[in-house]
This record gives structure tokens, C-alpha cells and sequence, in this order.
């Protein structure tokens, strides 16, 4: 990786076999790797287990059912703005000690929502998990190429990724289970538990190694000024935000326009996260056909054929035995741009602007929380003016637009080739 221009020196603390740690050349899950998939799932764990315990949390602190679900929102919209400042400003210092120290920080805001004694203090420490949950998946991105070798980089980012969907499968029943049992704070201890475990494990096992920027806080946004940027943005935002019109009332559609009764819903969400999980894991093996952004332009086949899917989500209201199959694979098709979309922000990052990599790592949270905002109220209001039947018809006006942006980046593909191949990579 080149990280000499723009301004940007690499200063190397500590090389990765000095530490300890080497790019597995055989096997890809060596230790370094699952402790870094293990800290996504405690960080998707700690912001997905709102949902499942959010009745418990009210009937404990006295508010209403809203005013719990409102941390669900508030904590996208703390998450997105601040994941890409906190991002550049992390490119400034010694990487592994930002991490932990970040990582201490999402510890003491897990322990304050064990131990909220009002809504207040429980409203806190959810901006303060909000507030490095982003940064801490793009540091983790950062370590790839310290962790692994290169062909398996994509499939890095893919789990990396992949632990918040295991979060929504295992971790979320695990912790709702544990709330059911011994009471809505235990599910915040069984998170704390798990980040103790993992920051022993940071220490043991992560590489010291260091690339710290020589270029100003300001200048590293220069890379939104970049057109295959703002296309990848944009298409990552119109991705999430199709998924998130329907995805919002998943629950909902299942029950009142599938007819599946209250019992089995569960069952149903379960099924639905297993189909995200294969969304994310598969979304790697796509983000391996090409560099730059040529992987992401191989994803509008997939909008098209999204777009279809989706709109024929309005057919459930008649035929309720076709909402099975069609949302096993509207599950399935949720992510497959992420790792492609993560390509493109890291490789183009690396070509034109290496003093923003790490702001570059945060670009993908970013885009899919905005994305979800936009998704969940477009969502309410055609739920509030339309009904539940016409969720997917509108989601497909958003993957129309994504059709739209992976047109625009197809030119950019040719530039791109011949870059690599004058660099021999």
C-alpha cells in the first residue's frame, strides 16, 4: 500500500511480525481475523439488541414503547455524521492504541445502559456507543492487509461486515433470551462480558503497526470531491434505503399481509437474518471481480432484478404464501453490495487520495445509515398513507435509482484497469 503521497508518511511503530502477527498464508481465519468478525458482532449485538428487548427497557423505566423506540432512530442518526469525522480524525494517531481506546469507550457506554437508573442516562450512552461505533468498524477495515494476504481481502471485508448479520441472527435472540430470563440489564452485561474478552484479545494478538497521516483533518474530506466517490455513496444509500422501506416493518408485513401468526414470528426474523447473513458472505465473493470500482458496476444486473423483486412484494396482499420465498430472497440480495462498495472506497482511496484511507474505511457505514434513515421514513409514509402493500413497489424506485448510479461508474472502469496494470497489481 502505498502511503507516501499527497503529503501522507508512513510511520511504522511496530512491524506485524514484531508483534506477533503475520498474514496467515494458509488458513484465512487466524486469530487476528475472528477477533476483529468477534468485535462487529459485539458492536451489531449492542446496537440490534434495542429491538429485541425494547418492551422490557419500557415497563423498566417507566416511558412509553415509542420513547424507547426512538433511541432505535436517534442512534442512526448520531451514527452516520459523526463515523467519517471520527474516521479522519483516528488517521492522526498511533492506530492500535485509537482502537482500544475506542473500543474502552463502547465498554463504558454498554455499562452505563446496564445501569441506567432513567431514560436520560440511558439516552447518553447510547450517543456515546453511536459516537465510535462507526470509527471502530473502519479502524477494523484498516487491518487487512496486516492481518491477512491478498486474495483474501475481500472475504475480510465480507465477515468483518458478516458479524453484525450474525448479531441479528444469534446475538440478538441470545441477549433477548437473557433479558426474558434475568431481567433487560443482563443483555447489556452479557455485551459488556464480551468486549472485556475481546480487548484481552486486542492486546494478545492485534499488530502495533501504525500509517499516520501527515496531512490536515480538513484535507482528508478532498476525497468526497472524487465522482466514482459520491457514485459509490449514493448507490450505497440508494441500496439501503430500498432494503430499509420494507425491512422497517418486516414484522408487520409477516403478520398482517402473510397472515403468520404471532407465535411463528420469530422463526420468521430468524430465517430472515440467516438470508442477510449469506446477503454478506456472498457480497465478498462479488466484491472479487475486479478492483476499484468495476466489482460495484457488476452489481446492477442484481438492482434490476432487485427492482422486480421488490415491486412484486405488493402481490403478498393477494397471494400471502408468495411472501415466503420472496422475502428469503429479499434478504438474500440486502447487502450483496457492501463488500463491492468497500472496494471501491478503499481502492480508490489508495489511488488518488492515500491520506484518507481510514476516513475512506468509514465511507460504508456511513452511506447504509443514511440509507436506513431515508429507507425508515420513506417507509412510515407510504405505511401511514398507502398501507403495507405498497412498501416494496416504492423500495423499487430506490433501486432504480442504485441502477442509475452503477451506470454513471461504468466509464470509470477502463481508467481504472489501466491503472492497476501500470502498477502491476
Amino acid at each position: 500500500m502505498n502511503v507516501a503521497q499527497d503529503g501522507q508518511a508512513s510511520q511504522v511503530s511496530k512491524a506485524p511480525e514484531d508483534s506477533g502477527v503475520s498474514a496467515d498464508t494458509g488458513g484465512f481465519f487466524n486469530l487476528p481475523v475472528v477477533t476483529l468478525i468477534a468485535l462487529s458482532f459485539a458492536l451489531g449485538m449492542s446496537e440490534f439488541i434495542m429491538v429485541g428487548i425494547l418492551p422490557d427497557i419500557a415497563a423498566g423505566l417507566k416511558v412509553s414503547e415509542v420513547t424507547v423506540g426512538n433511541l432505535v432512530s436517534l442512534f442512526a442518526l448520531v451514527y452516520a455524521p459523526v463515523t467519517p469525522l471520527g474516521s479522519a480524525l483516528s488517521a492522526r494517531f498511533p492506530r492500535f492504541a485509537t482502537h482500544l481506546t475506542l473500543v474502552a469507550v463502547f465498554l463504558v457506554g454498554n455499562v452505563m445502559c446496564a445501569f441506567a437508573p432513567n431514560y436520560t442516562v440511558l439516552l447518553i450512552a447510547r450517543i456515546v456507543i453511536a459516537l465510535v461505533s462507526g470509527t471502530l468498524v473502519a479502524i477494523a477495515m484498516t487491518y487487512a492487509p496486516d492481518v491477512t494476504v491478498e486474495r483474501y481481502r475481500t472475504k475480510f471485508i465480507a465477515w468483518v461486515f458478516s458479524g453484525f448479520s450474525i448479531a441479528s441472527v444469534a446475538g440478538v435472540p441470545v441477549g433477548t433470551w437473557v433479558a426474558g430470563v434475568f431481567g433487560w440489564r443482563w443483555a447489556f452485561l452479557l455485551v459488556c462480558a464480551i468486549t472485556i474478552v475481546l480487548m484481552v484479545l486486542m492486546v494478545t494478538v492485534l499488530p502495533r503497526n501504525s500509517h499516520i497521516v501527515r496531512i490536515g483533518f480538513l484535507p482528508q474530506f478532498r476525497l468526497f470531491l472524487d465522482r466514482r466517490i459520491q457514485l459509490g455513496v449514493a448507490d450505497v444509500m440508494f441500496g439501503a434505503a430500498a432494503s430499509y422501506v420494507f425491512y422497517t416493518y418486516l414484522t408487520p408485513i409477516m403478520r398482517d399481509e402473510m397472515h403468520v401468526p404471532e407465535r411463528f414470528l420469530s422463526i420468521g426474523l430468524v430465517v430472515f437474518g440467516a438470508a442477510c447473513l449469506w446477503s454478506n458472505l456472498y457480497g465478498g465473493k462479488l466484491a472479487d471481480r475486479g478492483r476499484g470500482v468495476e466489482p460495484l458496476t457488476h452489481i446492477r444486473p442484481i438492482y434490476c432484478v432487485h427492482t422486480l423483486l421488490l415491486a412484486s412484494l405488493i402481490l403478498v396482499h393477494w397471494v400471502p404464501a408468495y411472501g415466503v420465498p420472496l422475502l428469503v430472497v429479499l434478504g438474500m440480495f440486502m447487502y450483496l453490495q457492501n463488500s463491492a462498495s468497500q472496494v471501491l472506497y478503499m481502492d480508490v482511496a489508495a489511488q488518488s487520495h492515500p491520506g484518507s484511507l481510514n476516513l475512506a474505511a468509514s465511507l460504508n457505514s456511513m452511506s447504509f445509515n443514511i440509507g436506513i434513515a431515508l429507507g425508515s421514513a420513506v417507509g412510515g409514509l407510504v405505511n401511514d398513507h398507502l398501507g403495507l402493500m405498497w412498501l416494496g413497489p416504492v423500495g423499487a424506485v430506490f433501486t432504480l435509482l442504485a441502477v442509475g448510479t452503477t451506470t454513471l461508474l461504468r466509464p470509470f472502469v477502463a481508467k481504472d484497469r489501466g491503472f492497476y496494470e501500470r502498477s502491476g497489481k
